[in-house]
């Protein structure tokens, strides 16, 4: 098996008939071998009768894990990666489209460059603007700015984003994640301590850890038509489990104002 897609869906229907139809799209003219983990996460909007659907017509292809409520991002997740039998997996959400040449990009750059364990791209919002889906290990201080501030923050560092040279970064969100069996073997699961977020700066933080690399690949793009459920000032379940999220973060990884460099990290040749 060359590829294994873990797609996490919440009542996300029409987003996910989108982004399994730009999979297929562009995959078999790859002629690669590759199943595609979509799990359900309680949804109400009809994605369970679709997806049953999908699997009768691609049973080989299409494998629905099928949940009975909203139980976050990572042990959903989990159930899924740990099924996987992909040489590489790729970390999906629903709400994301490739565009042409996404995955074989991805694909050249991480099998060509030593010491790279995952591999991200550039993310565009529905209308076309960047998304920064990228950023340095959050502190306290910048994870909060960047919670209620995104789009300011977007606005002002887009020139700065690189057009064509890979770039390591610290951690990249997990809206679209292309990562080796090997990593997942040597990092292990998802935290399910996490219920929604930071998942995905802890994972980074952990594949750092373990000596790998993680490349930012602007040439491949994807279109993430975000939901940002947990951004602004509204308060939510979303963003209460964010902060629980933060706060055990933090604590985990001893550190709260002054953020680890990528150099103090063993055998990451950064």
């Amino acid at each position: 098996m060359d590829l294994s897609f873990v797609i996490l869906s919440w009542n996300s229907k029409d987003h996910l008939e989108r982004c399994l139809a730009s999979i297929e799209k562009q995959l078999p003219d790859q002629d690669w071998q590759y199943e595609i983990f979509v799990v359900d996460n309680g949804s109400t909007d009809g994605s369970a009768q679709w997806l049953k659907s999908q699997e009768k017509q691609k049973p080989s292809t299409v494998k629905p894990i099928y949940l009975a409520h909203n139980t976050g991002t990572t042990y959903s997740r989990n159930r899924a990666l740990k099924l996987c039998e992909g040489e590489y997996i790729i970390v999906l959400d629903s709400d994301v489209e490739l565009h042409s040449e996404t995955v074989p990009i991805l694909k050249t750059v991480i099998e060509s460059e030593d010491g790279v364990g995952m591999v991200v791209p550039k993310l565009l919002y529905g209308s076309g603007q960047l998304q920064k889906s990228t950023d340095e290990f959050p502190t306290l201080i910048r994870k909060l700015e960047r919670l209620f501030f995104l789009k300011s923050i977007e606005d002002r560092e887009a020139a700065a984003v690189p057009v064509n040279d890979n770039v390591y970064v610290d951690y990249a969100i997990s809206a679209f994640w292309m990562f080796s069996k090997r990593v997942l073997d040597e990092v292990g699961l998802l935290d399910e301590k996490i219920f929604y977020a930071p998942e995905d700066v802890d994972y980074c933080i952990r594949v750092w850890k373990s000596g790998f690399k993680i490349v930012y690949v602007p040439r491949a793009v994807a279109t993430h038509y975000a939901q940002e459920i947990s951004r602004g000032f509204k308060l939510n379940k979303a963003k209460i489990e964010h902060v629980k999220g933060l706060i055990y973060y933090f604590i985990k990884h001893r550190y709260f104002l002054r953020k680890p460099s990528l150099s103090s990290f063993s055998n990451t040749g950064s």
